[in-house]
């Protein structure tokens, strides 16, 4: 089984192109799944039978993980016996009836317009590491990119001239986004005043690097976004998830077209970036009160 856990992460990294996180993810669903089973003296994929899988995730319920953990090992166990059966490998997929939990409905909660300025404005000092930090709040606003998107982020990316910057998002695909001035101010005031003083030999070309001049990681990220937040005054624990969801519910609140959003964001669908038009029903309700003629 082990075997073909190697193989099928070769076959996701080479030909589907997907993150490395998705792929460490999935490597981890895979093999917690083996090991029960070999805990149970199973090691082979053909012995494995639909009541077995289902039996797994009921344990791993039991184990106390969330509805969304349990549904992303369903999803692992449903691709990889899909792929094992397509390959020949299997005969009959054990996977395919497999059912998906259902994650309880919740919208993104973006922040306010106010609260987003004050968030961007928390790093006001000379240092070169709060010089960073406005810049690389300003970036995650401006341009609504995911955290591994801006961990990536390097400098032949940026077109300081044009002012964009070229990510690539999920299933490896690039996007240029407009920058915006405010977070282009902060970027080129950070590469000739903050950076410098954080190279090292080792440092290659990412433009965000740490206080040893590596580059920053999502867990320093996430700390980065949480200390200003608090520094800002914010109460609530704020994510850098929710500075992309703000990007989105303020272009919609400006009057932008859905279909310029969800190329800004990089969704493959259109629905998955409808889901701000219900974040922003206040701004509608009040659009329709004031233009109606019995709003």
């Amino acid at each position: 089984m082990q075997g073909e856990i190697d193989l099928f992460l070769l076959y996701l990294a080479t030909e589907r192109g997907l993150s490395t996180n998705y792929q460490l993810s999935t490597r981890a669903s895979l093999e917690r799944f083996a090991k029960w089973n070999a805990g149970r003296g199973i090691t082979s994929t053909l012995d494995v039978t639909p009541v077995m899988l289902t039996e797994f995730l009921m344990l791993e319920k039991k184990r106390g993980l969330s509805a969304t953990s349990i549904k992303l090992q369903a999803v692992a166990l449903r691709v990889f016996f899909r792929f094992l059966t397509s390959r020949g490998r299997l005969r009959t997929d054990p996977a395919d009836k497999l059912p998906l939990p259902r994650l309880p409905h919740t919208l993104p909660q973006p922040l306010s317009q106010n609260e987003m300025a004050r968030l961007v404005g928390a790093p006001s000092g000379n240092t070169p590491l709060e010089i960073r930090d406005r810049a690389l709040l300003e970036l995650l606003y401006a341009c609504g990119l995911r955290i591994s998107e801006v961990c990536s982020v390097r400098l032949e990316h940026l077109d300081e001239e044009g002012g964009v910057v070229r990510v690539t998002g999920k299933g490896n695909k690039t996007r240029l986004i407009p920058v915006g001035r405010a977070a282009l101010e902060a970027i080129k005031s950070y590469l000739s005043s903050g950076r410098p003083k954080l190279v090292s030999a080792r440092s290659g070309a990412s433009i965000f690097l740490s206080v040893r001049g590596h580059p920053l990681t999502p867990a320093r990220i996430w700390q980065i976004v949480r200390y200003y937040a608090k520094r800002a005054g914010i109460e609530e624990q704020v994510h850098p998830h929710q500075l992309r969801h703000s990007f989105a519910t303020h272009l919609l609140s400006g009057g932008a077209d859905l279909r310029i959003i969800q190329e800004l964001l990089g969704h493959a669908s259109i629905a998955t970036t409808q889901i701000y038009t219900q974040v922003d029903r206040g701004q509608l309700k009040a659009v329709h009160r004031k233009f109606h003629p019995r709003g």
